[in-house]
């Protein structure tokens, strides 16, 4: 079964990408592909042959190597189709999802000393502290930055360019009952023993979404909410497949890789897509919606402090 089941998921992974590169030859260019995206696929190409070859330091840090040239290779392709992409036309932007990223992954690690749904272990080098904490930041950068530019990719083939969002609506009249159910989601997790506590995670990746979409609608920062009142759906649905195809993407890459993380969580243990439990795999749409919504809010609200707290002229 492990076997089988490892064999889908590199032919999923395969059918994935062979799917993305057909989307991209098919459309038109705006601009030629820049170097840095030819880098990017190098350090992915490179970083897998090291990897299986257990050259350090790639083999232990393969998870952040293959995730910066994922990140450079698909914004040069943004920019190829748009002739404007994240990196080109606003890498303060990118630098901010970068540095945001680590604190924000390390809400989810708060709440995984108590619920204990993965552990990391490595192979290969016997790291310091320090080198441990780098290897960690640079995985922890990528975690926004991969599925916000994997939106933007997703869009920029045209996925979902007519999509309505027409039968969401409703949402808007609901915020301040999303608000209250995100705030529970996000508590009760953390009351309950860990016995229970273990199969709520589901909770946490829903909770975010719904007390922070409201809060981004309300404040005027980007919001999905706010694509939805006005019939976008391309967005919202271009996060849930973004989500799902960096799923993917992060469950194969670190199933060979020597510094990696294993999911202990007591659901679906014998029905393993990599690492993965099969199950979980419906939580990285909800991921990428909710690191959407927690980024704009924290990046924006910064922002609006720090300028508020300037000197004037």
């Amino acid at each position: 079964m492990v076997f089988s089941l490892t064999t889908a998921g590199v032919a999923l992974t395969a059918a994935a990408v062979t799917l993305l590169v057909l989307s991209y030859s098919s459309r038109p260019r705006a601009a030629s592909f820049p170097l840095y995206g030819y880098l990017g696929l190098a350090m992915i190409a490179v970083g897998e042959w090291l990897m299986f070859q257990q050259v350090e330091p790639i083999f232990t840090y393969f998870t952040p190597w293959a995730w910066t040239g994922y990140i450079l290779a698909a914004d040069a392709a943004v920019f190829a189709l748009r002739g404007r992409s994240l990196l080109r036309s606003d890498p303060r932007e990118l630098a901010a999802m970068a540095l945001w990223s680590i604190p924000l992954w390390m809400i989810f690690e708060g709440y995984n000393l108590h619920l204990r749904n993965w552990i990391y272990y490595g192979v290969g080098m016997q790291l310091s502290l320090p080198a441990e904490l780098f290897g960690r930041a640079w995985a922890y950068a990528t975690i926004v930055p991969a599925l916000l530019v994997s939106a933007d990719l997703l869009a920029a083939l045209g996925w979902f360019e007519r999509a309505s969002a027409r039968g969401w609506g409703w949402l808007l009249r609901f915020q301040k009952p999303m608000m209250g159910v995100g705030v529970a989601f996000l508590i009760v997790p953390l009351l309950l023993p860990h016995r229970w506590a273990v199969y709520l995670f589901g909770l946490v990746w829903l909770g975010f979404i719904f007390l922070f979409e409201p809060l981004n609608y309300r404040r005027g920062h980007p919001s999905v909410l706010r694509d939805l009142e006005e019939n976008r759906g391309q967005r919202f649905y271009c996060l849930l497949a973004g989500g799902l195809l960096c799923g993917l993407l992060w469950e194969f890459w670190n199933y060979w890789a020597g510094g990696r993380w294993e999911y202990i969580f007591p659901v679906a243990q014998d029905w393993k897509l990599f690492e993965m439990p099969l199950p979980g795999y419906l939580g990285f749409p909800f991921f990428a919606l909710e690191c959407y919504a927690l980024y704009y809010f924290v990046s924006r609200e910064s922002r609006r402090l720090l300028k508020s707290r300037l000197p004037t002229k």
